[in-house]
C-alpha cells in the first residue's frame, strides 16, 4: 500500500498531478455509547498503543458510520458535471461547459434554475434542453426579470436525468450560483436594520475607576475600562450577557491572547454616547499582537455600532480570525442568518454552500467531529439573529462577515479529545468575524 501511494505522488514526470483525496473514512473503532448517548469512538492511542499518529487516521470524507463530512459535500460540488462559464444579464446569453468524458449533457442531466432575492425564491423553472458535447461549451438563452433591489442570485441546479445503478433519477449532481447586478444590490433586511433608528431616550453616563455605565429607559449597558469591551447588556429588563465580551483572534485548539485597554474616553451628544478606546491584544510571552482603535456608538434606541481600526505586528503570523466573542444568555437558542449555508462554510471552504436565508437551532450549527475542533462557521453573511420565542438580538454589517454560534467555547473544543466528552457551556457563544 505504501508503495502504491509513493508511485501515485510521483506520476509528475510528464505532467503535474495533484488534488488527490487521501482517505475515504475516519478510521476509528466504536466502543458502545457514552452516558450522553453519543457513540464512543477510539483512535490514536485510545487502545493503549504507544506508536500512533494521533488523529491523523481521522481525516476521511465520511465518519466511521459513513455519515458524510462537510468535506464530502465540498468534493461533490467541485466535481459537478456542468459549470457556468459566463452569463450576460442584458442578452440572457448563458454559456455552460460539459465536464463529462462521454455523455452529452442533454442525455445526462436536467438543468433547473431559481432566482432568489435576499434568500427568498421569486422565480424558478427548467432550462430548455441543449446539446453540449463532452468537454465542450454550449450556449443557451435565459432571459430573466431581475428585481431592482435586494441581493439577487441565479442558482443553477444539475439533476440526473435517468436512473443509474447507484443513483436514482433526479439525484442532484451539483450547482452553480451567479450574483446578479441591479440598481440596489444590498440585502434589504440589513438595510432596514442599518437605517438610523428613531431617537427616543436620554442616556445617562456614570463612571467608576473600572467601568462606564450607560442607562436609558429601555437599557443598561456597561463597558470595562480594562478591556474597552462590554461587560453588561441589559435590555427591557433582560440580561443578555453571561460573561464579558472578548476580542477574538484564535480558533480551537489555541486561545492565548487577552485584551488590554490603554485609554478609554466617553463623548455624549444628541445622538447618543460614543466610547473610544485604545486597546491592545496581547499574550503573556510575546510582543503585542494587535493595536486597536475601538469606537462604540450607543444610540438612545439601544442600538450599538462598532468601528475598529486594527494594525498587526508585522512579525506576528497571519491571524486565524479577527472579531468579537460574545457570551449570550443560553435562552437565545435559535439562529437565523443570511449568508452561505446550510452546512458550515469558511473563506476557503464554501464550494458546497450557497447564499440563502437559513434558520437553525444553535445546537444544530455544531459539526460534531469525533476529535472536537474548529467548526460551524458561516461565511459571507449580511446579518445573523439569535432569538427564542419572545426576544432576540441581531448583528448586521454593511460589509459581509462570518459568524459562529455554538453551545461550546473554543477552550472546550481544545481540551476534549473525543466528542462524547464535550459538555455544553452556560452560554450561547457568538463569534462575529471580519
Amino acid at each position: 500500500m505504501a508503495a502504491n501511494r509513493f508511485c501515485l505522488w510521483n506520476i509528475a514526470i510528464a505532467r503535474m498531478c495533484g488534488g488527490f483525496v487521501w482517505e475515504w473514512c475516519d478510521h476509528a473503532i466504536a466502543h458502545g455509547q457514552a452516558e450522553n448517548g453519543k457513540t464512543k469512538y477510539y483512535y490514536g492511542g485510545d487502545h493503549g498503543e504507544t506508536i500512533h499518529d494521533g488523529n491523523f487516521c481521522m481525516d476521511g470524507l465520511v465518519y466511521p458510520d459513513r455519515t458524510p463530512h462537510t468535506g464530502l459535500l465540498e468534493y461533490k460540488n467541485v466535481y459537478r458535471p456542468v459549470r457556468v462559464v459566463s452569463y450576460d444579464e442584458k442578452t440572457g446569453r448563458l454559456v455552460l461547459h460539459n465536464y463529462m468524458d462521454f455523455d452529452d449533457i442533454s442525455d445526462y442531466a436536467d438543468i433547473l434554475y431559481e432566482i432568489t432575492v435576499d434568500g427568498l425564491c421569486v422565480q424558478k423553472g427548467v432550462l430548455d434542453e441543449v446539446s453540449i458535447a463532452p468537454h465542450s461549451d454550449g450556449v443557451m438563452t435565459l432571459k430573466l426579470d431581475i428585481p431592482q433591489s435586494g441581493k439577487v442570485y441565479l442558482k443553477l441546479r444539475y439533476q440526473l436525468k435517468k436512473e443509474l445503478p447507484l443513483l436514482p433519477a433526479k439525484h442532484e449532481l451539483g450547482f452553480d450560483e451567479v450574483l446578479l447586478a441591479n440598481v440596489d444590490g444590498r440585502n434589504q433586511t440589513a438595510v432596514k436594520w442599518l437605517a438610523e433608528a428613531e431617537e427616543k431616550n436620554e442616556i445617562s453616563v456614570s463612571e467608576t475607576d473600572t467601568e462606564i455605565t450607560l442607562k436609558a429607559s429601555d437599557f443598561t449597558y456597561a463597558i470595562s475600562k480594562r478591556t474597552g469591551l462590554f461587560t453588561k447588556l441589559q435590555y427591557a429588563g433582560r440580561d443578555y450577557l453571561n460573561h464579558p465580551m472578548e476580542l477574538n483572534i484564535w480558533r480551537a485548539p489555541t486561545d492565548e491572547a487577552y485584551t488590554r485597554a490603554y485609554k478609554v474616553e466617553t463623548i455624549q451628544n444628541q445622538y447618543g454616547v460614543i466610547v473610544m478606546s485604545h486597546v491592545g491584544v496581547v499574550a503573556p510571552t510575546v510582543q503585542k499582537i494587535l493595536d486597536v482603535e475601538l469606537v462604540w456608538k450607543v444610540e438612545s434606541s439601544g442600538r450599538i455600532t462598532a468601528s475598529m481600526e486594527v494594525s498587526k505586528d508585522a512579525e506576528f503570523p497571519e491571524l486565524p480570525r479577527f472579531g468579537v466573542r460574545v457570551f449570550f444568555n443560553k435562552n437565545l437558542s435559535e439562529a437565523s442568518y443570511y449568508g452561505m449555508g446550510p452546512q458550515e462554510s469558511y473563506r476557503d471552504k464554501h464550494r458546497a454552500a450557497s447564499h440563502g436565508l437559513y434558520r437553525s437551532a444553535v445546537k444544530d450549527l455544531h459539526e460534531d467531529y469525533i476529535m472536537p475542533q474548529e467548526n460551524g462557521s458561516h461565511f459571507d453573511c449580511d446579518y445573523v439573529e439569535l432569538y427564542n420565542g419572545r426576544y432576540g438580538i441581531a448583528a448586521v454589517s454593511e460589509t459581509p462577515f462570518s459568524f459562529q454560534a455554538s453551545n461550546y467555547t473554543q477552550e472546550m473544543l481544545a481540551q476534549a479529545k473525543h466528542n462524547y466528552e464535550l459538555e455544553e457551556s452556560d452560554s450561547t457563544v457568538l463569534c462575529i468575524d471580519y
